[in-house]
């Protein structure tokens, strides 16, 4: 599903930080940066941290994710939106929802819980990579690049 004015969709456990804020805001030339995460959007305090941690020029704002599946379906019109998600959870639910991504980029998936090493610092449970496979299947192109200026590695062989 192409939506109008999306330079990027990422996984990222760790949301906003230095490579996304250097690297991709720079490559992308994104003026939006949209979080999609249930818990977040319900956390005054991470909210107002990550707004600290965005440049003036660039506006912020955090979604539930049955919120940014009708907000997504509009689109960003003369807008660069960044979409960025910790889990590929989220990115499954909002294929349920209907909105499912061209490309997906994964950045940033630490080793923790039931995840296991997946493919260089990439970690993934064995129920994420079924999602991810799911999304594969519905149109998804999904691409490991920590950095804008690294190459990309398909990973949809790997699942």
């Amino acid at each position: 599903m192409k939506i109008e004015g999306i330079v990027l969709v990422r996984i990222d456990d760790r949301l906003i930080h230095g490579q996304v804020m250097t690297s991709w805001l720079n490559y992308t030339g994104a003026n939006k940066i949209m979080i999609i995460d249930d818990e977040v959007a319900n956390d005054p305090f991470m909210k107002s941290v990550l707004k600290t941690c965005v440049p003036a020029n660039v506006k912020l704002a955090t979604f539930t994710v049955e919120k940014a599946a009708v907000r997504l379906k509009k689109g960003f019109a003369g807008d660069k939106c960044i979409i960025l998600v910790k889990y590929p959870k989220t990115l499954y639910r909002l294929k349920s929802e209907g909105v499912v991504f061209d490309h997906v980029n994964i950045g940033g998936m630490g080793v923790s819980g039931d995840r296991k090493k997946f493919f260089r610092n990439i970690s993934a449970s064995d129920e994420e990579k079924q999602m991810l496979k799911e999304l594969v299947d519905a149109g998804s192109k999904i691409g490991v690049r920590i950095i804008a200026e690294d190459s990309e590695t398909d990973i949809s062989k790997m699942l």
